[in-house]
């Protein structure tokens, strides 16, 4: 098998070839036809998570290089262990691989949320991942059907929409008692949220960004207007017009900036829920909390149960399209430069 890995942060990717994977106990092994390339992918290749003020979230413990990247994985199936029944899985079978792995013997996973593990088994984060021909799967219980998608938009559910989806049920509490929705951030994981946020909160969404190339985008996935939240007057446009602010607001960025736009611009007893890893450390009047009674939270991904319900969904074919542009596996160190330098719309997916 072809993989590319960190073998240093900081440092290109490098090609590596290794023996194909062979499954054990209940492993599986997929080809990967397509794989997405995530922001955090980024990060992940840097070894850090920015805190602001200096401080960072090192991830030498948790990510141990040399390390395959790539969570947003298809593929074909090609090899099972001894130990998967027919009716789980077959050689052939073409699935979406769950990345979000955990140990399954803490009280977490036992609860079914073990993409919150602490001790997680992520594929392409703390395990090899999809920037390969091949990739080990736990189990069968991680693959999911994706008849009728195309397998370079199929792969993209795995993180970016299974992420947008988690943070749109959020919202979608928020909204219960009508009001608008504001996503922030119309990159990868935000057009996701912009492509299914009708039709998981019944809402058609205000986007935020402030690169104006991207809201051509924002508004063919679903977006019901797209503003700019560094204009000096954009706020208080944005109150006026929503009768006090939106009841929801969904930050895809996650910097400073970005969190601040969204509290601000929620009315009273709005939510804001934090979903972007961009960085940073931004500074919330205590008070303001309990006096708007505001709720602050964070989404991360989604479980088990929420890739199935999403799934169901994509096939329904009330998702928009996502704009997908393909590169070439070998590609992969040059497809992270773009993302980190912001010049990629929509999703970028590599095709061994």
């Amino acid at each position: 098998m072809e993989s590319y890995r960190v073998t240093s942060f900081g440092a290109p990717l490098e090609r590596q070839i290794d023996p194909d994977p062979v499954p054990r106990g209940r492993e599986v092994v997929v080809r990967v036809t397509a794989c997405g390339v995530c922001h955090s992918d980024v990060h992940l290749a840097d070894g850090y998570f920015d805190l602001g003020g200096g401080r960072k979230v090192d991830l030498a413990k948790s990510m141990r290089p040399p390390r395959t990247l790539g969570h947003e994985i298809v593929g074909e199936v090609v090899a099972l262990g001894p130990d998967v029944a027919s009716s789980e899985a077959r050689v052939g079978d073409r699935r979406i691989v769950y990345p979000w792995i955990g140990c399954h013997a803490c009280p977490i996973c036992a609860a079914g949320d073990e993409h919150l593990c602490s001790s997680p088994r992520a594929l392409g984060v703390n395990a090899d991942g999809g920037y390969a021909t091949h990739v080990l799967v736990p189990g069968p219980q991680y693959l999911f059907d994706y008849e009728g998608l195309d397998d370079a938009f199929a792969c993209t559910y795995a993180c970016s929409g299974l992420t947008a989806f988690g943070a749109l049920k959020k919202a979608r509490e928020a909204l219960k008692t009508g009001g608008e929705l504001l996503i922030i951030g119309a990159g990868g994981v935000g057009l996701s949220g912009v492509r299914m946020a009708e039709a998981v909160t019944g809402v058609k969404p205000i986007v935020a960004d402030i690169d104006q190339s991207k809201w051509a985008a924002a508004v063919a996935a679903g977006a019901k207007e797209a503003i700019d939240p560094s204009n000096a007057d954009t706020l208080k446009a944005l109150m006026r017009s929503t009768g006090g602010g939106p009841a929801a607001a969904i930050d895809f960025v996650g910097a400073a900036a970005s969190f601040m736009f969204g509290f601000n611009a929620i009315r009273k007893g709005g939510r804001v829920i934090v979903v972007g890893l961009f960085g940073g450390a931004a500074t919330l009047p205590v008070p303001l909390i309990p006096l708007k009674n505001a709720t602050v939270m964070g989404s991360y991904v989604g479980t088990l149960g929420d890739m199935a319900e999403m799934m169901r969904l994509a096939k329904s074919g009330k998702v928009r399209p996502l704009p997908i542009t393909t590169a070439p596996l070998a590609d992969a160190a040059n497809v992270l430069e773009a993302l980190r330098s912001g010049r990629v719309v929509g999703r970028t997916v590599l095709r061994p």
